[in-house]
């Protein structure tokens, strides 16, 4: 990848939501954690979607009999014992979902302090990290089900900025205003740190009148937080995760993996 990254100056941990499904939340996640990594900072994915895509893109076991983010959010595992290093590519580590968490929404529900436990686990792991002379972390990105449930606000509460995707298409803004409220009443209730810092316009089809006027609609909307980077439509990006892998090494010179460079690098030096 050969470009140098500044490292933040602190962790910034990324909640990665749309509760709309199918806008390239698990692809940015991983895309962009794989930028950044090979860019030479710390990265952290975790996924916390049951479906476990980000888990697959990476490379990461994530069978049934796998510890992962479910024994940290319900059993009180050590973050340190589910996450696993992403065999592609060095400095990116990533805690696996399994199907375990289809059923963990549910379960959490009578769990103490339910809301902070996925904060709480990252505080603790942090400060491991530290005390054990390992690097510290420069970005957490937790990709979430496309849902506003118990894992999501978990989220909510562990990050201090919201990336959102957003697809080029209709209906791209109609969702958005329900996504906006939510994380206003978590700011509210929960986690007054949280902001959404970024936006991404994905999926973008440049032969399309449609995706120009989206895109214009949401940079007029949210002028500071739309990223100049746009990820393409593209046979490469959505290829990648059946070969278990990222488009950063599936493809790296392919526009895909080019425009994700991009945007890793503008979240870089915001």
């Amino acid at each position: 990848m050969g470009r140098e990254l500044p490292k933040p100056d602190r962790t910034r941990i990324f909640t990665v939501s749309n509760q709309k499904g199918g806008v390239g939340k698990t692809t940015t996640t991983v895309n962009i954690a794989a930028a950044l990594a090979s860019a030479g900072l710390n990265v952290l994915v975790i996924d916390i979607d049951p479906q476990g895509n980000a888990s697959t893109a990476l490379g990461i076991e994530h069978h049934a009999d796998v510890d992962s983010i479910y024994d940290v959010l319900i059993n009180d595992l050590p973050l340190k014992d589910v996450v696993a290093p992403c065999p592609d590519i060095p400095n990116l580590i990533c805690a696996p979902a399994t199907i375990h968490l289809a059923g963990a929404e549910i379960e959490l529900v009578s769990l103490v302090a339910r809301e902070q436990r996925l904060r709480r686990a990252i505080d603790v792991y942090s400060k491991e990290r530290e005390k054990n002379g390992e690097g510290r972390l420069d970005f957490i990105f937790i990709d979430c089900p496309p849902s506003l449930g118990l894992l999501t606000v978990n989220a909510f509460c562990a990050a201090s900025e919201v990336l959102i995707p957003i697809q080029c298409e209709y209906y791209a803004l109609e969702g958005l205003s329900q996504l906006l409220k939510n994380i206003e009443m978590i700011q509210k209730h929960l986690n007054a740190d949280l902001v959404v810092s970024t936006i991404l316009l994905t999926m973008y089809d440049g032969r399309t009148n449609l995706a120009a006027q989206v895109a214009s609609e949401v940079r007029q909307h949210f002028p500071e937080q739309v990223l100049s980077a746009v990820v393409p439509r593209s046979v490469r990006i959505s290829e990648a995760p059946s070969y278990q892998q990222t488009v950063m090494t599936y493809d790296p010179s392919s526009s895909g993996a080019l425009s994700y460079m991009e945007a890793a690098a503008e979240i870089a030096e915001r």
